[in-house]
């Protein structure tokens, strides 16, 4: 009898895999490790020194390379996950560190610990969750109390305190602070409850009286109609601009009659431009169109003539 000579089993780990490997949540995990060994190995995992889930974990192996597979990552995937390959009496393990992480959450709190001038001090602590992986930073914002607006003071900010500058004398401000990993910034932000107002410092500040402008006006065509000729079946557009304030309502007739919802024509009315389609066009849709444009102070109107013309055929067409 020949008995088939036994090669020891070796697992070739993939440079990639032999520090750390790093996934995001909900990402799909698909990892082959060769090995080599005859006859065909005997291949089994653990994670964390215990069985594999098979409802989370799915191994394929062939004769050559064991393939480790999420379709679906989730946090409690992270974990030691080793292979062990046999041939007979021998073996060969190797280990891999899967880390699956994702954004964090804001800080647990931020407050307002001093204002003095132009000048507001913060404080605020790490977020609780920190999205499985360490925190690279922090985005501090700021708000003006009478707009509302949130604007950008500190990107990248690595220290749980900072100090805001060059605020404006007489305004109230609101602090927001976003935790960062390196999935990326945090959905939500830590708000301070207080708020902090720059105080006028002795400055009796007396603005200029002046009357403001008044911006009402009745409607006016800054562009009119213009006559057009089109060929049956062909689509036309008709177009002309509008400005007034309050912002016009914009109607289209057809022979002083409203169009309204007829869904041949297709009416359109952005930034004062508006505009009249009319969807393969018959014999019947000639006539003069108007656009009527009215406020509260006033209305205006201008029209055109459109003539639907019968295609011109070839000579060898004509009967």
């Amino acid at each position: 009898m020949v008995k088939e000579v036994a090669n020891r089993p070796k697992v070739r780990l993939p440079r990639f895999l032999r520090q750390r490997y790093v996934a995001q949540v909900k990402e799909k995990v698909n990892l082959t490790i060769p090995f080599t060994g005859n006859p065909k190995p005997v291949v089994s995992w653990t994670k964390n020194g215990g069985p594999l889930d098979p409802k989370r974990v799915n191994i394929r192996s062939t004769e050559r390379d064991s393939i480790l597979f999420i379709r679906a990552a989730e946090r409690d995937d992270s974990g030691v996950y080793e292979i062990c390959v046999k041939v007979d009496d021998f073996e060969d393990r190797a280990s891999l560190t899967l880390q699956i992480v994702e954004l964090p959450g804001p800080p647990a709190s931020v407050k307002i610990v001093d204002t003095w001038g132009f000048n507001v001090a913060l404080e605020w602590t790490p977020p609780k969750d920190k999205g499985n992986t360490e925190i690279t930073g922090y985005t501090v914002q700021k708000a003006d109390k009478k707009t509302g607006d949130w604007f950008t003071v500190l990107e990248h900010y690595h220290r749980l305190n900072a100090t805001i500058s060059d605020l404006i004398m007489g305004n109230t401000y609101k602090f927001r602070v976003f935790s960062e990993n390196k999935c990326g910034m945090s959905d939500s932000a830590a708000v301070t409850k207080e708020e902090a107002k720059i105080s006028k410092t002795g400055i009796d500040y007396k603005p200029l009286e002046y009357k403001e402008h008044d911006f009402n006006e009745a409607p006016k065509f800054t562009t009119s109609l213009t006559d057009r000729a089109t060929t049956v079946g062909y689509n036309t557009k008709l177009l002309c601009s509008v400005r007034g304030f309050p912002k016009p309502k914009v109607e289209w007739m057809k022979n002083q009659m409203i169009i309204g919802d007829d869904p041949k024509f297709r009416q359109i009315c952005v930034q004062g431009i508006c505009s009249l389609e009319i969807r393969k066009p018959g014999n019947f849709d000639g006539g003069v169109y108007s656009c009527r444009a009215k406020n509260d102070h006033g209305e205006a109107i201008v029209s055109c003539k459109l003539d639907v013309k019968q295609p011109v055929l070839p000579d060898g067409d004509k009967k």
